[in-house]
């Protein structure tokens, strides 16, 4: 049960091992305006940090983009792994301010942004809340959510990643509920057009679909995973989706999303009104990957086990 006594918001001091970070990652800016950039988001990923940890939350933030060279070149990010759940992104505030900004470069990808408040001398950052998702730069701060609610918030995610799909065991031919065959699916739905759509595809050794509705578009579409083994230890992977029922078409801001095992995203891909989407890779036994797909502020998140 979470600490419901918890205070509206919560200070971390930022002594010397979080300057020394930031210094450390500013030093590769000349730019001033970017090493700023550098410096106030490295203090807020720390503080985001520090808080998560002592809610007892691990996280990863080397296998973050915030740590990454080419990414604090190109972005202004400042995320966190937080492990099993996902990245929250955690967006610095300066003194006086009334509004968190979110570059649009961020608003995919995360499970949620909170804001981090400093104090003039930059010795103190307060975790004033949080927002799920969104749609533009400049959030409020009267509109976040209590930060208090951010343990429950990310554990929902942590549940939703606990019992993975587990792909070896469909080349035993023993397969999760919700993933029927493709002519089981079919009968459900009862779309004659996009069965014929999939009898074109190349066939693969074992091939598994689940129905997922989308809740904003009230569309349902088809999620396809296919696995190809082969004598060495990799196993090829697809992941496919269709529209079902009597759309011939994805809805156009659809996005499918590839995770690795750290939730940082390796292959992003937008429908855009097209018939289908997909993805092909190779993973070997042991290796874990997540598939979301989105629609707006709604998704769904599937992850699997090699």
């Amino acid at each position: 049960m979470y600490n419901t006594m918890e205070p509206l918001n919560f200070t971390v001091p930022l002594g010397l091992t979080a300057h020394a970070k930031a210094k450390q990652f500013k030093q590769s800016f000349s730019d001033p305006t970017k090493a700023k950039q550098i410096y106030l988001n490295t203090l807020a990923v720390y503080a985001v940090k520090v808080y998560l940890e002592y809610r007892e939350f691990e996280t990863n933030w080397e296998g973050s983009d915030s740590c990454d060279r080419t990414s604090q070149t190109f972005l202004d990010v400042a995320d966190l792994v937080v492990l099993d759940c996902g990245k929250l992104e955690c967006r610095p505030v300066l003194p006086g301010a009334e509004f968190v900004t979110i570059p649009e470069e961020v608003w995919l990808e995360r499970i949620g942004y909170v804001a981090v408040q400093f104090n003039e001398s930059l010795r103190e950052a307060k975790i004033l809340g949080f927002v799920e998702s969104v749609t533009t730069r400049e959030i409020p701060l009267d509109r976040l959510r209590d930060i208090a609610e951010l343990p429950e918030y990310i554990g929902q995610f942590r549940q939703l990643r606990s019992k993975p799909v587990n792909l070896s065991q469909w080349l035993q031919n023993i397969f999760d509920a919700g993933w029927q065959t493709l002519e089981e699916l079919f009968e459900l739905t009862q779309t004659k057009e996009v069965a014929f759509n999939f009898r074109q595809l190349s066939t693969n050794d074992i091939k598994r679909a689940k129905l997922l509705r989308l809740e904003q578009s009230g569309q349902q579409v088809a999620l396809l995973v296919g696995l190809i083994a082969s004598e060495e230890s990799e196993i090829d992977i697809s992941v496919e989706v269709y529209p079902l029922g009597t759309n011939t078409r994805l809805p156009s801001d659809l996005q499918l999303i590839l995770f690795d095992e750290t939730g940082r995203s390796v292959m992003q891909a937008e429908a855009g009104g097209s018939e289908s989407l997909e993805f092909q890779f190779s993973g070997e036994p042991g290796e874990s990957f997540g598939v979301k797909v989105a629609v707006g502020d709604f998704s769904i998140t599937e992850t699997f086990l090699i």
